[in-house]
């Protein structure tokens, strides 16, 4: 291990407020093993930028200090994990940003900089027709440099619950929801023919609503400014 690395996991240590161990792997992205306490960071090619191991220090770190050990295992096994690491996410890190001010400027730039690199693999795709759940993963962590659309009130609405959710039970009570509405929607274009397909494809961009509420990025962005 570097010395930058050690002095970047004897950080992470710092913020947890515990002793996790932290590992640096060849692995895509950063995670944190809620259960075994470790905290894995990635090993790229590239060399990464300080703001991205920032973000993704702070990110984690998130987790060790915010996401419960017993009720993150048992309720994955009654909603799809995705869903809950989505929502999970979005608490974590308003909660991190509001106990570390000075984290907001890292994950700003750090965001920014995984954007310009497609880091979310949506440079050749319609992010219109995404999964709500990916489109709101996107908009809470890049929404500040890539335009995410939103189809419905009902939509917008859990964009704004998910910003507001203060405990994990929070988080797992709108999964359920968002999980029902998901389901919903897939059955509904199941039933749609091809032909009204095509019709609606063929909508104008004001029949799609774009997105109003606050988001995790907009205090950051007005910091970048300043």
């Amino acid at each position: 291990m570097t010395i930058e690395n050690l002095q970047k996991s004897n950080l992470a240590k710092l913020l947890a407020t515990e002793n996790i161990t932290v590992q640096h792997r060849k692995v895509d992205t950063a995670y944190f093993d809620v259960k075994n306490r470790v905290l894995c960071l990635p090993i790229w090619k590239e060399e990464m930028p300080n703001d991205v191991y920032d973000l993704l220090v702070g990110h984690e770190v998130g987790h060790a200090l915010f996401t419960p050990k017993e009720d993150w295992m048992f309720k994955q096994k009654e909603v799809p994990v995705s869903f809950l690491n989505v929502l999970e996410d979005v608490r974590i890190e308003k909660m991190m940003k509001q106990k570390f001010p000075g984290l907001r400027k890292n994950f700003y730039d750090g965001y920014q900089i995984l954007s310009d690199k497609d880091f979310f693999g949506i440079k050749d795709k319609e992010v219109s027709q995404l999964k709500f759940i990916d489109r709101m993963n996107v908009h809470y962590k890049i929404g500040a440099f890539a335009q995410v659309p939103f189809h419905n009130e009902i939509e917008m609405n859990f964009i704004k619950r998910a910003f507001e959710t203060q405990t994990f039970d929070d988080v797992y009570n709108l999964a359920k929801e968002i999980y029902a509405y998901e389901k919903e929607q897939k059955q509904q274009e199941q039933k749609v023919p091809e032909q009204s397909k095509e019709q609606q494809s063929g909508q104008s961009d004001d029949d799609t609503e774009k997105m109003q509420q606050p988001d995790n990025t907009q205090d950051d962005q007005q910091e970048e400014q300043e």
